[in-house]
């Protein structure tokens, strides 16, 4: 079982950086360490302590420092926790889990049970999207509405981007924000957010399985308010099988495609705050 990061080091910068992120948040917040079965689960918890609760999930190679801008909005109506996923360059543990298994459904079952939640908004970002979507599938009476922006495990993942990766990414450091351009529909990424992304990449040993597809009866499942949004440009998933899917077997789905935006969707969260106060 491999560990996110390739040196004690490279976690050490992460973090810090982590650090450095949230000194941007105007919103009071709290850290916590949750034990689980599957290691210590960090949470960053921020807005109405008795509110209901929003779930965010990060994309793989990102921890919940991605969601900063989010929560400032959420959080005035809701209860958002923001969860690193365990395996990715954050603070929970480093151990990735299988995909070919129900292990990450179950962490976070084991998470909302810890927090005392019977019922939560889920959003996921690309790996958090197919973690949404596999712990809705799997505990549907759990979620309120799923928000899913450019999820793995609907349409197929490109298999060109990981031939793009490896010609760019020798290339050092011109290569690397080529690539990270490519991936955010080739608009440029903010300085401070391309640099830690650079840094991530630079120390986290990076997934290289294929996430795999739900099947038709899966997503027939779902049962719950979805909503999936999606950019046009996207060189990780393709997009239009997403939509093409989703809008065949999921019965209460609202897709969105955007055709400025790549797989990198940032900058939504007025679209994901209409959505959930949508009754």
């Amino acid at each position: 079982m491999k560990k996110a990061f390739i040196t004690e080091e490279g976690k050490t910068a992460v973090t810090a950086y982590y650090e450095r992120i949230l000194e941007s948040l105007s919103v009071s917040y709290e850290q916590l360490l949750l034990p689980t079965q599957y290691g210590d689960t960090f949470a960053l918890i921020s807005g109405k302590a008795h509110g209901q609760t929003v779930i965010l999930l990060h994309g793989s190679s990102m921890n919940s420092a991605m969601w900063i801008d989010d929560i400032q909005t959420l959080s005035h109506y809701y209860r958002v926790i923001a969860l690193d996923i365990p395996g990715e360059p954050g603070k929970s543990d480093e151990r990735q889990l299988s995909f070919e298994s129900d292990d990450y459904a179950y962490w976070l079952s084991e998470v909302l049970s810890l927090l005392k939640i019977g019922k939560a908004f889920l959003v996921g970002n690309s790996l958090g999207g197919w973690i949404a979507l596999k712990f809705s599938i799997l505990y549907p009476e759990c979620v309120e509405k799923a928000v899913l922006l450019a999820p793995a495990g609907i349409g197929s993942q490109n298999p060109e981007f990981a031939v793009r990766a490896m010609q760019l990414l020798p290339k050092g450091d011109t290569g690397v924000t080529e690539l990270f351009t490519e991936i955010n529909g080739g608009t440029a990424i903010p300085k401070d957010r391309l640099e830690y992304q650079k840094l991530i990449t630079s120390v986290f040993n990076a997934r290289q399985e294929i996430i795999p597809l739900f099947t038709d009866e899966d997503l027939k499942k779902l049962s719950m308010p979805c909503m999936i949004l999606l950019g046009e440009k996207d060189i990780m998933i393709q997009s239009q099988e997403t939509k093409e899917r989703a809008v065949r077997f999921i019965s209460h789905c609202t897709v969105r495609q955007y055709p400025e935006k790549g797989h990198s969707l940032v900058g939504m969260e007025q679209e994901i705050l209409h959505f959930l106060q949508d009754t």
